[in-house]
This record gives C-alpha cells, structure tokens and sequence, in this order.
C-alpha cells in the first residue's frame, strides 16, 4: 500500500503539490479562525439551578427545596450524576450531562422539567438556572477605580448601568457584579406596638404590597382628545412608605410609622471584595459563553468598555483587575517563538547533516505544511488553541523530521545500491 502511494506521488508530482498547497492555504484559513485561549477547558458539561429562600438554615433548604429538586430532576435524558449543595439561604444543584452532549439542548431539558415541578416548591420560591458559562469562563475581571463615591452609588452605577451595557457583547454569558451595597428601603417595626394594634408582619407585608403598584384604566374621549386613565402608585421615598395605612382603628389610620421606622440602608452581606489593602471596592466578572473564542470576546468586552467609559461620572473610570487576555497573548507568543526557533533550528541540522540542499528543502517543506493542517484538525473537533495543544504541536515537530529525515536517508541508500550495481554491470560489459 505505502509502496503503491509513493509510486503515485511520483508519477503525479503536480497533483501532489497542488494537494500539499491546498491544504496549507486551509491550514492558514483554520489558524486565523482557530478559537484562542489560554488554558484549555476540560470542566465537565453541567447546568446549575440556582434557588433563593433566605433567611432558612441549610436543613431547611436542604429539606424543603434541594431534596424535591433533586429528586425532580433525576431521570433527564443523558444526565450522568446529579450533585447538590445547600446552604444558608441558598442552594445550588450541579446537573452533569455526558460529554457529547450539546449544552443548549441539556438546558433547555432542565427548564422543562423545572416547569413541570408545579407545586413541590414552598410559596414564592422559583429556582433559576446558572449562565450558560464554562468553569473556566472568568475571563475578565475589573473595579471601579471612583474616589469619593460611596459604595452605595458604586454598586447602583454598576448593577443599573454598565452591568446591562457589558452583558449586550456577543460571546458573554453574564456579568456578575461583586462588592458595595445595594440600597433597599427597611422598615423595622416595634413588636410592642404591633401587639397594641393588634398587627402581624403579614399585615405590613401586604400594606406595603397593594400600595406599591400601578394600575391602569381605560380611555376617555372628549373634545376629540383621548386621555389615558392610570394611577401612579409606586413607592418613592421613605415619606411615602411612612404614610402608608395598614389599618383602621375607630376611623382613624395606624401608619408604618406609628408602629416602627423606615430607613434607606443596604442588604445584608455575608462578605466583602477588597483591593490590594487599600479598601472596598465595586466591580464585575465577565463570563465566557460555551463554544466562544475567549481572545475575540475579551476585546469585544475592552472595546465596549471605553465606550461605557463615556457615560460614567466624572472621575469614575474602570481598573482591569484579571485580564486573560494577557496571559493568552504571553502563552501564544511563547509558543510561536518556539515554533520558529524549532523550525530553524532543524532547518540547519538537516542541511548541515544531510549536505544536499534539495533533500533538505523537501524537509523543511514538511514542518509548515503539517502544522497548518494541524490546526484543521484542531477546528474539526472544536479544540481551542490553547498552551497545551500548541505545545503538543511544538514537540510534534521533531518526529515530523525523523521521518523526512529516514524516508531521505533510505532513498540515498537504495540509490546507492543501484546506483553500484549499474557500475558493475557496466564495468562487466567493458571486461567483456
């Protein structure tokens, strides 16, 4: 079989060489679109449902809302191990999915099913799922660098401004925000005069419900005009909620502020981000989508943050904290110097050894050629170009020219011995 394609080759040396520059312009193509990353992702292929109930402790989550989860969620097409974890307030469900497995298909399985879970729940808690992100999907970190600006105003400006501006860049799952305090209204009530009202929690609850919202009505017409009937009824300021009624006591009206206070304060934390020592501060996560280029997506993210940057206030700018960006520019960098340091390395070794300039171009030849299709192979099964896989390529390179260097070696000797054979003969005829 090697006997009859090399005999091919010889005879057809133009197609050869049109096939051999076929594939190295396609090889080019493939590492121009050849996905680029640092580190390759090896994380498991999972969907996370995420559930809220705070204020229970981690056996009441576990009790009331991870165990019907889980056992909900069992039995989905494809799913490998379900895994689970519950804490204070929260928990998490890991759903791994075979490796074969198309991502978006699994999720949109993992929503079925939550939507059919109906009533297992306690009232007003809805599990959500996680982004469509892989465990090695931070690929860029940032803070706001904004001197006298509270954390308050920091955390609002980002959860209210940038958060919607980064997460509309194509390649990004979220943008998850860390660090400050998000401003709510509080109303702490007296548990004294809640029992000389004659009040519950509840009641308060539903006060404050039914006289946050809007309402519409319909149209009236006259003179030709049409008007709009609606009430306004959203809460806006800490008067407002003050003056609220939660009941009727002989005609006259307990308020919220006759049985406790209302203050403008920050949600609870169970941590803090803090930069180098010097303090607190806002900032967000960048989140790579499944199957994106991570290099293309990080700049798409720089770019649409100096135009983000225009609308901040003034003296507030960004402050890159973790930029992969870098570290996949320093790894590639490092490899493709030593692609080329390797490429003229064996350039000299198989000139100087095998002394003939045609048999070590035809060599020589073999190393370009074989790493452009490299990387079409590496596009036909989705491996990104990573430190790990070009690095395989760069250790490649040596038994790519072993081999041209023995198939020369070999063609010198079976040359020689003709070649030795066809003086004898001839000095044989000579003799005669």
């Amino acid at each position: 079989m090697v006997e009859k394609l090399i005999a091919f080759s010889l005879r057809n040396r133009f197609l050869v060489l049109l096939i051999a520059t076929a594939i190295f312009i396609w090889g080019i193509y493939s590492i121009k679109t050849s996905k680029i990353d640092a580190i390759p992702d090896l994380s498991e292929n999972q969907v996370i449902v995420f559930t809220e109930w705070m204020g229970r402790s981690p056996q009441i989550i576990e009790d009331q809302v991870t165990y019907p989860l889980v056992t909900n969620l069992q039995g989905i097409p494809k799913v490998k191990y379900v895994r689970a974890n519950s804490m204070f307030g929260m928990s998490f469900i890991y759903l791994i999915f075979d490796d074969d497995t198309d991502i978006y298909w699994a999720r949109s399985r993992v929503l079925e099913r939550l939507s059919s879970i109906g009533n297992v729940l306690p009232q007003g808690v809805a599990p959500t799922m996680g982004p469509d992100g892989t465990g090695v999907g931070h690929v860029l970190w940032y803070t706001l660098d904004a001197p006298g600006v509270d954390l308050g105003e920091q955390r609002a400006l980002q959860d209210w401004y940038i958060k919607f501006a980064l997460q509309n860049v194509e390649g990004v799952s979220e943008i998850a925000s860390f660090g400050g305090f998000q401003k709510q209204y509080q109303i702490s009530v007296d548990p004294n005069k809640l029992s000389y009202y004659k009040l519950t929690i509840s009641d308060i609850m539903r006060a404050v419900n039914a006289n946050n919202n809007e309402a519409g009505g319909r149209k009236f017409e006259m003179s030709d005009i049409g008007y709009i009937i609606k009430t306004t009824g959203y809460l806006q300021s800490i008067d407002q909620i003050e003056n609220l009624s939660v009941k009727t006591n002989n005609s006259i009206p307990v308020r919220i502020r006759d049985i406790g206070t209302v203050q403008m304060a920050d949600e609870s934390r169970l941590g803090i981000f803090d930069y180098n020592g010097e303090g607190e501060t806002v900032g967000g996560i960048a989140v790579l989508r499944y199957g994106e280029n991570a290099d293309q997506v990080i700049q798409r993210v720089k770019a649409k943050m100096e135009e983000v940057s225009k609308g901040l206030p003034k003296g507030v700018k960004f402050n890159i904290v973790y930029d992969r960006g870098e570290l996949i520019e320093e790894s590639v960098s490092s490899i493709k110097n030593t692609l080329i340091e390797e490429m003229i390395v064996v350039s000299i070794i198989v000139i100087v050894f095998l002394f003939h300039w045609r048999s070590a171009i035809s060599i020589i030849i073999q190393i370009p050629i074989t790493i452009a299709a490299s990387f079409i192979v590496l596009n036909f099964f989705d491996i990104s170009s990573n430190i790990m896989s070009l690095t395989g390529i760069a250790l490649a390179i040596g038994v790519i020219v072993d081999n041209g260097i023995i198939m020369a070696e070999n063609s010198y000797k079976h040359l020689a011995v003709r070649q030795d054979e066809l003086n004898r003969q001839q000095k044989g005829g000579e003799h005669v």
